[in-house]
């Protein structure tokens, strides 16, 4: 067993024939441990089993982890050609419960074992060609042909995890027994889980793009975060412990759950977690190929739900306050540990499959004052899984991250005992929907310090989308980034005093104020809607944004903008308000600039607007209007028209009607400008205006008509 076990591989440093000859190692003892795993299997029945209604039969996981090598090279262009249409499809997509995955067994025709695994042997002989055949490079980075490889490899090291998770709920009729070898023997009473102090301090989250170690996309950028001094658990939480909230009616018990929680249970019909079984009053737990007497000082293992519960229940008889530690309590528990990113895999403790294919009592592998900061068994956190800033999503495998980027997936850290490969590394990041079962338990934290989570999902609001994409993405079509022109043409007539206050009205999602906040002593963006604001105040906060944006039929593109990437930066002299430009509050007055752009169609009354707006600027106070005028666009009242119509049989441009109605307090600084302006409706649907832009200067007193 201790040949298939390897640790992940420097991509960075050594030779590159040496490089090969370890990746075509390391994919070999992968591929091989994952046969291993399948022997678990009695017969070609258990195969076809479901054991997990949300997940498919065992014999989808067989095929996938292969399928998975072929559909990635091919969509790198490193081979032109399949192996298996069919199979290259079924076997693709159907690890989560997502809207795309479809887990109707009447839609599949699954194939025979022996034929799954003749497959299986073709893609070994194509993968082992592409690495002796292909020449290798260092570093190897995301545009080197063997990340691709090093994708499927520790993409397959997940799989051994998670599906030896569905076998564990598979009727034991179906498996064989110790074909890893035999569980960990030990086990006795629960020891007392005291509480000592964690220091507090800095800790900085994410993974450099130059790292020595393969990592998938959520693991890279950086996010300082302050820790609070806290509590936390000595051991982790074991079986003795839980009987105690079981004893108690736990599980009956409403208010110990979170709304989600109590769902879940009630659904359910939980009496204690899935992983134990109870016969005549006496319990028994289920390991990965066979049932064990309960082992009352291993770590229990449940979903994120339970362990919630089990926190709220510990505050309400113990009147303080526990929970579940966050990721960045996890990595400062760890690091006053003396666990690091180098250290790591030297760490003595239970997991690789190094120690035992089991867990084991949770007093045994000591890290500092604590056990099991890594290892046994995965840890749930409090932290619902997102990108870093910094945050880039591969072209290869948008789908690996992103999705679970919906505030219903929770952050597992440290490691079980089967995880091997990428799991086994310091910045491995994994997340499962809080009602899932892994291999995973946790520990508690007590703290009196708010909980806050960051709640950064990607923005699917097509609008919102747009209008990111509108003011931060590329160029389309050859045209130039429109906020940013007007941002030029505000610098140009604004004069270079850096004293001045600006109004950006309709600011949408704020790249022209971002743009101007070194010209100006003060700048407020303004927006009617609320959901574009949002977005201008995360990035004034958090420095980024995501969004996601149509591409085709049902595909679609992820984005991450980071103010930094363009240059820009967050400041204290910006601010972003909600408002109503057609009645906006005595507040917003005083201005030396005010900008109006593709605002008057978005108004209820644009006459109104023209007429008033001089009582907000200073005297030769400078406002900068952009327009495509299309009055019709928001069904605006023929009335509030500036122009475009006929009056006494003469046509009334919108131009000469926003000049006649501000020519009392305005003069025109110059003639009005075309700017293109080009809008992604989606990849292969532009909508391009031409916005018009006019400058004026208030006057110091106004005409008398």
């Amino acid at each position: 067993m201790n040949d298939l076990i390897t640790h992940t591989i420097d991509l960075i440093d050594g030779e590159a024939e040496q490089k090969k000859a370890e990746i075509r190692d390391y994919f070999l003892k992968t591929y091989a441990l994952d046969e291993k795993l399948y022997e678990h299997l009695k017969n070609d029945r258990a195969f076809y089993q479901r054991a997990d209604p949300l997940r498919h039969p065992l014999i989808f996981y067989y095929g996938h982890t292969a399928v998975f090598f072929i559909n990635k090279l091919v969509l790198a262009k490193i081979i032109d050609h399949r192996i298996n249409s069919h199979f290259e499809s079924v076997f693709a997509i159907g690890v989560d419960e997502m809207s795309w995955d479809d887990l109707n067994e009447s839609n599949y025709d699954w194939p025979t074992v022996q034929e799954v695994f003749e497959y299986r042997q073709k893609v070994k002989e194509v993968i082992l060609d592409i690495i002796d055949s292909t020449p290798l490079t260092l570093p190897i980075n995301w545009e080197n042909p063997f990340w691709i490889i090093m994708m499927g490899i520790e993409h397959e090291r997940i799989h051994i995890e998670t599906s030896s998770v569905l076998i564990r709920q598979l009727p034991l009729e179906f498996l064989n027994p110790n074909v890893f070898d035999v569980p960990c023997k030990e086990s006795g009473d629960a020891p007392e889980n005291r509480m000592f102090n964690v220091e507090g301090g800095e800790v900085v989250l994410g993974k450099p793009y130059d790292h020595r170690f393969y990592g998938w996309d959520v693991e890279y950028g950086e996010h300082k975060v302050e820790v609070e001094s806290f509590k936390a658990s000595e051991f982790l939480i074991s079986n003795g412990e839980f009987l105690e909230f079981i004893n108690d009616g736990g599980y009956k018990t409403e208010e110990y759950w979170t709304e989600e929680g109590w769902s879940w249970c009630q659904y359910q019909k939980a009496e204690f977690p899935l992983f134990w079984q109870k016969n005549d009053n006496k319990y028994f737990l289920r390991l990965f190929d066979q049932q064990i007497e309960m082992p009352w000082d291993w770590p229990v293992e449940l979903n994120y739900l339970e362990a919630k519960a089990f926190a709220n229940w510990k505050t309400k008889k113990e009147g303080k306050t526990f929970r579940l530690p966050t990721e960045a309590e996890w990595y400062r528990l760890a690091e006053q540990s003396g666990i690091s990113d180098d250290n790591f895999e030297l760490v003595r403790a239970n997991i690789g499959l190094e120690k035992f294919v089991s867990p084991c009592p949770v007093n045994q592998f000591k890290h500092g004052d604590f056990y099991d900061i890594i290892g046994n068994v995965w840890q749930w956190t409090e932290t619902p899984v997102t990108g870093y800033p910094g945050f880039k999503v591969h072209p290869l495998y948008d789908d690996f991250s992103t999705p679970t980027f919906d505030g219903k997936h929770n952050m597992i850290k440290g490691g079980s005992w089967i995880s091997t490969g990428n799991e086994a590394t310091w910045y491995a990041r994994y997340a499962f929907r809080r009602h899932f079962y892994q291999h995973a338990g946790f520990r508690l934290v007590e703290s009196e310090k708010a909980l806050i989570i960051r709640n950064d999902s990607y923005e699917t609001d097509s609008e919102v989308a747009q209008s990111c994409a509108f003011n931060y993405g590329e160029p389309v079509l050859g045209f130039g980034n429109f906020p940013k022109s007007i941002a030029e043409i505000c610098k140009e007539y604004a004069g270079n005093k850096s004293d001045l206050k600006l109004l950006d009205l309709n600011c949408d999602t704020g790249r022209t104020a971002f743009e101007l906040s070194d010209s100006f002593e003060q700048i407020t963006g303004i927006d009617f809607s609320a959901r574009f604001i949002r977005m201008a105040i995360q990035l004034q906060e958090q420095g980024f944004i995501r969004y996601i944006t149509k591409d085709e039929g049902e595909l679609v593109h992820y984005h991450d903008v980071q103010l930094s990437e363009l240059g820009l930066r967050p400041k204290e002299n910006l601010q972003f308000m909600q408002a109503d430009a057609n009645n906006l509050k005595p507040i917003y007055t005083g201005y030396d600039v005010i900008l109006a752009i593709n605002l008057l169609e978005e108004l209820y009354n644009p006459k109104q607007f023209l007429t008033t707006i001089h009582e907000r600027l200073n005297a030769g106070g400078i406002l900068i209007i952009g327009s495509n005028y299309n009055w019709e666009k928001n069904n605006i009242k023929r009335e509030h028209w500036p122009g475009a119509y006929k009056k006494d049989g003469e046509p009334v441009t919108s131009f000469e009607g926003i000049k006649a109605l501000l020519q009392d307090n305005f003069e025109l600084v110059k003639e009005p400008q075309n700017l293109p302006a080009a809008t992604c409706i989606s990849s292969r649907n532009v909508e391009v205006s031409v916005v018009e832009i006019s400058v004026w200067k208030k006057r110091s007193k106004k005409i008398k008509s």
